[in-house]
C-alpha cells in the first residue's frame, strides 16, 4: 500500500542508475585485471563465449588476484541476492502453510515450486562454476554455464505462461497434432 509513496521518481532513477552502472564497473574491474596478465600459449578459448574463467585458464602468469576477486565478488554479488530470495521464499512458505484449504496450498506450492526450481538451477550452476578452484575447470563447467545463461532464461516464459489455461490448451493441441 505504500508503494506509490516510497517509489517516487528519485528512488526509481537511483535504482536504474545503480543497476546500469554496477555491471559496467564489474566488467571494467575484470578487464583491468586481465590486462595485467600474460598469455603465452594458445589463444583459443574453449568455451561457448568469452567468459572470465576460460580466459584465466589461458594465462601463464599468476592469476591469484583475479581468482580472489572472482571469489570475493561471488560472495557479495551472488550469495547476497540468493539469500534474499531464499529468505523471501521462507516467508512465503510460512504464509502458505497458514492457508486453510488444501487446494490453496497446492496451487501456491505449485507456483512457488516452479519459480524456486529455476532460482536453484540459476544460482546453483553459477556457484558451481565460479566458486570452485579454477584448476578444476572442465567440460562440466561449460554445461553448467549453459544452464545459467540459456536454460534458466528459457524456462521463465514457460513457468509464467503455463499457469495460463489458454496456453495449456494450445500446448495440448500442439502436442496432440504431433502425436498423430
Amino acid at each position: 500500500f505504500h508503494y506509490v509513496t516510497i517509489m517516487s521518481r528519485r528512488p526509481c532513477v537511483l535504482l536504474v542508475a545503480f543497476s546500469c552502472s554496477l555491471p559496467h564497473l564489474h566488467s571494467l574491474l575484470h578487464i583491468l585485471l586481465l590486462n595485467q596478465l600474460t598469455f603465452c600459449d594458445s589463444n583459443v578459448v574453449h568455451h561457448f563465449f568469452c567468459d572470465i574463467n576460460p580466459l584465466l585458464k589461458l594465462s601463464c602468469s599468476s592469476i591469484f588476484v583475479n581468482d580472489l576477486t572472482i571469489k570475493t565478488e561471488g560472495l557479495v554479488f551472488w550469495v547476497t541476492p540468493f539469500l534474499c530470495i531464499v529468505f523471501s521464499y521462507v516467508r512465503i512458505l510460512i504464509t502458505v502453510l497458514r492457508i486453510p484449504s488444501a487446494a490453496g496450498k497446492r496451487k501456491a506450492f505449485s507456483t512457488c515450486g516452479s519459480h524456486f526450481t529455476v532460482v536453484i538451477l540459476f544460482y546453483g550452476s553459477i556457484f558451481y562454476v565460479y566458486l570452485q578452484p579454477l584448476s578444476s575447470y572442465n567440460v562440466r563447467d561449460r554445461v553448467a554455464t549453459i544452464v545459467y545463461t540459456v536454460l534458466s532464461s528459457m524456462l521463465n516464459p514457460f513457468i509464467y505462461s503455463l499457469r495460463n489455461k489458454d496456453m495449456k490448451r494450445g500446448l495440448g493441441k500442439l502436442l496432440g497434432r504431433r502425436k498423430s
